[in-house]
């Protein structure tokens, strides 16, 4: 049975319909709009899908107004019953550190759970610590250690977010155009290299602190849409994941799915 994923971000809707709900299943078709054109998105996107969906589960961080908007084209268009992911204190095999285990963002949940899959993947026995790293409107830097447990994290402003608070509150700066340098000599590569330094310094602290936590290498998985811009720091040896928030939906959803009796991670 086909399944459609959706995440609600801050500033962009992606969405991906699958062969059936569980990590690993075949990609039917994928998109992505930004927020302002939600209104079109069944006219545009989703009206012409070959495979309809039989399920659904969205995570959303954008407001009742944009999840609204989604459902309706999801019933009138399909006659969809729409699911959405809270934060739990345990799913996915991750037990929730945080300290209001439901306050946790939605999309964060589903990144740590969909990296912590990841990391059982890698070594089903033994698997490693993992630091989930998601790169968007803002950046979100949490730390899940050998047994499954979400330690908690960190919550900084994005590339985006850093430039334009630097062009509104300084005179003569303005959001650059130019290159990481290691020694910068003009403002525009002042300005990237100083945002991506920020970004990547943050990730190597956390790093630092999950591999003393745990006293072995953590496994580092970045994803979201502005990863590109970190892809290439050398001291940060990453799997760049394309759609972690969707592996963790999948993963929810095929434990959700799975028979009477049958053990969940």
């Amino acid at each position: 049975m086909s399944f459609l994923v959706i995440d609600i971000g801050n500033t962009r809707l992606k969405w991906g319909l699958y062969a059936h709900p569980a990590p690993g299943a075949e990609l039917l078709a994928h998109g992505a709009v930004v927020l302002e054109d939600i209104d079109y998105l069944w006219e545009l996107h989703w009206k012409n899908l070959m495979h309809k969906p039989q399920g659904m589960l969205g995570c959303v961080v954008a407001g009742e107004a944009i999840k609204k908007r989604v459902e309706e084209q999801l019933i009138e268009g399909w006659g969809l019953a729409p699911h959405w992911l809270s934060s739990s204190a345990r799913a996915g095999g991750v037990v929730n550190g945080y300290e209001h285990p439901q306050r946790l963002g939605s999309d964060r949940w589903a990144a740590i759970i969909g990296a912590r899959q990841r990391a059982l993947h890698q070594d089903p026995a033994d698997p490693p610590p993992v630091l989930a790293v998601m790169v968007g409107t803002a950046v979100t830097v949490d730390a899940v250690d050998q047994g499954g447990r979400f330690l908690g994290g960190l919550i900084l402003p994005g590339f985006g977010l850093m430039y334009r608070a630097l062009e509104s509150g300084t005179a003569g700066l303005k959001v650059p155009t130019g290159e990481v340098r290691d020694f910068p000599t003009n403002t525009s590569d002042a300005l990237m290299s100083g945002g991506t330094d920020a970004i990547a310094g943050a990730i190597e602290r956390s790093m630092r602190r999950l591999r003393v936590q745990c006293g072995r290498e953590p496994l580092l998985i970045m994803s979201g849409g502005a990863v590109i811009r970190l892809s290439h720091v050398e001291e940060l040896p990453a799997s760049v994941v394309e759609n972690l928030i969707f592996e963790g939906l999948l993963t929810l959803a095929a434990n959700a799915s799975a028979p009477p009796g049958q053990p969940q991670p």
